[in-house]
């Protein structure tokens, strides 16, 4: 995709240059009493495309945002419980942090290769074809993307409701609510959404830090003098520690969808490998304090290990504080995904003729509109059923994993398919030690798949990821037929 704007229509190109549409002296570049929906989503266009107008920072910011969430301050815990061993706790860590690099660059030279707002969806499609792309991109747009945002506003709304409660249903009240408000703010424009998210994102690391800190000063009641290394650690259980580790490490494979729009090809491979030095570095730093401040035991008999730590270093203001950066963490992840999911969602419409619509991109905003309203929609839809029926919700979105893991193998394999099939390509980054490296990430791929079809068969959940992929293939029937219809 060239690097040059496209042609816009009259009233854009009146206006200065991309750089200052977002500008706050535009009347129009952000919400007034006057605005209206059908404005909103009108003055996009099919032929505009998204303008490199993100800093590395930014990228850090969004790629960090999605990581680092919620899950940090309770899986270590649940790690400890399945390693029994401190030293393997810690090497599960180093190998998740390992294994997110590994990945990482295979996506430095996709991302760089081929920039596109549709990240994975695009890969998949250069490489497998459209349909299987398709597939991966209503899988995305479905319940993977817009599952996770459900899941992380109904922690946001867990909490708030201990503050103020809404009443019956509060937490879904609290959950429907950020959803829409964080929607809104993404629709206002890119520039105000990135601020969010940067500022945002600044708070959720300063909860890290405070975490480890606590972990220093802690008036432990134990003495952290680990235990010899075990030799040895029965497979079973390293693999499902690595399930609830790389969970936690999950999301940095987004930065595909906003490569198209950093400045600089080859910044995205910055970002990327910046954006994981942080998170391993902060991850690493909080094993390794609430192990100093709870112990092996206190921390592997833990269900709030963080909070525990917090309290036992600052006292009730302490856990105070890490309930705050907990809902914080959880804002900053939804605001993340929602930039990175919408822009997926976008990439699909531009490509399919019969949903056109969704592929509009709005120059004054650098935003996907409509796309942003189709995946708040239905993230509410999913809040609204978790509310009424919260287990089966919750097995239909932890199902995602398999196919998650699934269609990240096929990335994987992409990168060689595009090799083979594309060897004239300007590759500003190209992954080291290749072969090696993408079949490494492979194989780590299809471990996990294996891993979550085997989590999800004793859950019962199976039918339910059967449902999905059916639904995809009929969605995909229905849309080729108005293609066809249409005659594009």
């Amino acid at each position: 995709m060239p690097d040059s704007p496209c042609c816009l229509n009259r009233s854009s190109q009146r206006r200065s240059s991309p750089l200052r549409l977002h500008s706050s002296r535009s009347k129009r570049s952000s919400f007034s009493g006057s605005d209206t929906l059908w404005r909103v989503t009108h003055e996009s266009s099919s032929s505009a495309t998204p303008q490199r107008l993100l800093r590395r920072v930014d990228a850090i910011a969004i790629i960090v945002g999605i990581v680092i969430g919620a899950g940090i301050y309770k899986t270590p815990s649940v790690i400890a419980s399945i390693t029994g061993d401190s030293g393997w706790t810690l090497t599960v860590w180093v190998l998740g942090a390992a294994l997110s690099f590994i990945g990482a660059l295979c996506y430095a030279e996709l991302a760089t290769t081929y920039p596109d707002a549709g990240g994975d969806y695009h890969f998949l499609t250069r490489a497998f074809g459209r349909d299987v792309a398709f597939l991966y991109g209503w899988a995305r747009a479905t319940v993977i993307i817009t599952g996770a945002i459900a899941l992380l506003a109904f922690v946001f709304g867990d909490y708030v409701s201990t503050i103020v409660s809404l009443g019956t249903h509060s937490t879904a009240w609290w959950a429907a609510l950020i959803v829409i408000a964080l929607t809104a703010i993404n629709i206002v424009g890119l520039r105000v959404s990135v601020r969010t998210q940067n500022v945002l994102t600044a708070i959720e690391v300063t909860g890290l830090v405070a975490v480890v800190l606590a972990g220093v000063v802690a008036p432990s009641t134990v003495h952290f003098d680990p235990p010899p290394f075990a030799t040895s650690v029965e497979l079973g259980k390293l693999g499902g520690a690595m399930i609830f580790v790389l969970l936690t490490y999950g999301g940095w494979s987004e930065a595909a969808y906003i490569a198209r729009e950093l400045k600089g090809r080859r910044a995205i491979v910055d970002a990327l490998l910046a954006s994981l030095a942080i998170i391993a570095v902060g991850y690493l730093g909080v094993n390794a304090a609430l192990l100093n401040g709870l112990g092996f035991a206190g921390l592997s008999e833990s269900k709030t290990p963080a909070a525990d730590l917090m309290a036992r270093a600052f006292g009730q203001a302490g856990a105070n504080a890490l309930a705050v950066f907990v809902a914080i963490a959880t804002l900053t992840s939804i605001n993340a995904t929602m930039i990175v999911g919408a822009r997926g969602d976008y990439a699909i419409g531009r490509d399919w003729p019969a949903l056109e619509y969704l592929g509009r991109w709005n120059v004054l905003r650098a935003a996907p509109v409509v796309a942003y309203l189709l995946q708040a929609a239905i993230a509410l839809s999913l809040i609204a059923f978790g509310a009424m029926q919260f287990d089966g919700f919750e097995a239909m979105v932890n199902f995602t994993a398999p196919v998650f893991w699934a269609f990240l193998f096929l990335v994987g394999v992409a990168l060689f398919v595009l090799r083979a099939r594309d060897p004239v390509a300007v590759r500003p980054f190209v992954v080291p030690l290749y072969p090696l490296t993408p079949l490494v990430f492979c194989v780590s791929c299809a471990f996990l798949f294996y891993s979550s079809v085997a989590y999800a068969a004793t859950n019962d959940a199976v039918h339910i990821a059967l449902w999905l992929m059916m639904t995809g293939v009929a969605a995909l029937v229905v849309v080729r037929y108005a293609n066809k219809r249409i005659g594009r």
